[in-house]
């Protein structure tokens, strides 16, 4: 083979290597991943990808609750069948590099069912209808039938006391399972204790939401965490 025949191929293969690299940096690069999920999201949700809050829990907030929302999509074939199931729920915060776990529920939620035009522009709410399995290990959303609605739910447990100690985050897991034209996110709110009422607003602090979980057959583990680095 002669040397330039050699000097072609090699240049051949270096193009091709960087091609195969751009392709595949673009199919991971998490900044494309989170503009095409956000795309599939309905245009009146708020938060069409996963945030933290940069300001953290304040100084004087002593509690925290776990929270998730669940609706169905719209522009889904069939979507007044959707629905949401869900297993357990679970918050736990680390304190002092320790996990503690403040709630950790089967099969039950509470909720309710708040305005989605405009999305969530009043505290009031419907009572949430909740339908169990016959063994009730798990309570199903049955979000096609009020579409017009976000299903809000929390812990069926109480709002619990943080634990003393430094803080270091909390961490939310829902183990659901998502039928087709159903959409679900996760998430948790600082509280000023742990039996103070939302009222007029400022009584919470929401430490941010996860991206939002898409249909699947399979359960899936949603996720949130304020935890900085825990990602």
């Amino acid at each position: 083979m002669n040397g330039s025949l050699s000097l072609r191929l090699a240049l051949a293969f270096a193009i091709l290597g960087v091609a195969v690299n751009a392709a595949t940096t673009a199919v991971t690069d998490p900044a494309t991943e989170s503009a095409t999920n956000a795309a599939r999201i309905p245009a009146e949700v708020r938060f069409k990808s996963g945030y933290v809050n940069g300001i953290g829990k304040p100084a004087d907030f002593t509690s925290a609750m776990l929270w998730g929302i669940a609706i169905a999509d719209t522009r889904v074939p069939g979507f007044e069948k959707a629905r949401v199931e869900i297993a357990e729920s679970q918050l736990s915060c680390r304190v002092d590099g320790k996990e503690i776990i403040l709630n950790d529920d089967h099969g039950n939620i509470r909720g309710g069912l708040y305005r989605r035009h405009p999305w969530f522009s009043t505290d009031a709410h419907d009572p949430i209808p909740l339908v169990y399995s016959d063994d009730h290990s798990t309570v199903v959303l049955h979000v096609g039938e009020r579409p017009d609605r976000v299903w809000h739910f929390w812990a069926a447990s109480a709002r619990a006391t943080l634990p003393a100690g430094h803080l270091n985050g909390c961490t939310v897991k829902i183990r659901a399972r998502i039928s087709a034209g159903a959409l679900l996110q996760v998430g948790m709110d600082y509280w000023r204790n742990p039996t103070v009422g939302y009222g007029s607003g400022g009584n919470n602090h929401e430490a941010g939401a996860s991206n939002w979980y898409f249909p699947s057959d399979q359960w899936q583990e949603a996720i949130f965490t304020d935890i900085r680095g825990a990602n």
